[in-house]
């Protein structure tokens, strides 16, 4: 396990490392920073899959906020919105999503071109680009796999923001693809057995499941160590 993040549902999503970096949350994030790369050695990671269960459990959040506390350690780093379906990594940057990865895997544009400054030293993204009506198909293509090296050569480490492991299959397809896979789970909603389903789903496709990020996590009040948040 990764790290838990406590819950307080009266407060919005946000990249709170971005607009509170001395926070107790922004710490948390660190943290599992150092545990990823504790489970991963740094030179053998270069690629990383946030998945989730299901739905609305806090990965987008939680690879948002990841991607900046890496860039922050003087890491060259992409954040990819790779949710070809649902996507929000525009919505969370206010940036707009007209061009993507789905353009660079139909092979309309080039990296270079297409991602983004996200304002932060150290971070670039990647949007998702226009909804195609294929996307298992793309991310498991020779196009997919030829655009992973070259962000491989461009930065140091790229954090793909997937869809739900268990709703549909692209997630095990980069699972596959990538150095290392963390499961967001909302502990609040999730049930046990999706849980144990999205770590054999993982397995199945051969990923290394570095750990599990609990978000919503409810913290004894008794401990007044951690400050309010939600995802």
């Amino acid at each position: 396990m990764l790290k838990k993040i406590k819950s307080n549902r009266s407060v919005p999503r946000k990249l709170v490392v971005r607009t509170n970096s001395n926070s107790v949350i922004t710490e948390q994030y660190r943290t599992i920073r150092s545990n990823i790369n504790f489970s991963l050695p740094s030179e053998d990671m270069k690629t990383i899959l946030f998945t989730s269960p299901s739905k609305e459990e806090g990965k987008s959040t939680t690879s948002s906020n990841m991607a900046i506390v890496y860039a922050e350690s003087g890491k060259r780093v992409l954040l990819v919105d790779a949710d070809m379906r649902r996507p929000t990594l525009h919505h969370t940057f206010k940036m707009s999503n007209r061009l993507g990865l789905s353009n660079l895997l139909i092979k309309k544009g080039r990296l270079q071109d297409t991602v983004k400054k996200s304002g932060i030293p150290g971070l670039d993204l990647l949007m998702c680009g226009q909804i195609p009506s294929n996307p298992a198909e793309l991310l498991d293509s020779e196009a997919m796999d030829g655009l992973m090296n070259l962000m491989k050569e461009k930065y140091d480490l790229i954090i793909f923001d997937s869809p739900p492991i268990l709703a549909v299959t692209d997630s095990k397809i980069l699972a596959n693809k990538c150095d290392g896979t963390v499961l967001v789970v909302n502990t609040g909603k999730t049930e046990k057995e999706k849980v144990i389903k999205a770590r054999d789903a993982l397995t199945t496709s051969k990923a290394f499941i570095i750990g599990t990020v609990l978000n919503n996590y409810q913290v004894s009040k008794k401990d007044d160590y951690y400050q309010s948040y939600t995802s």
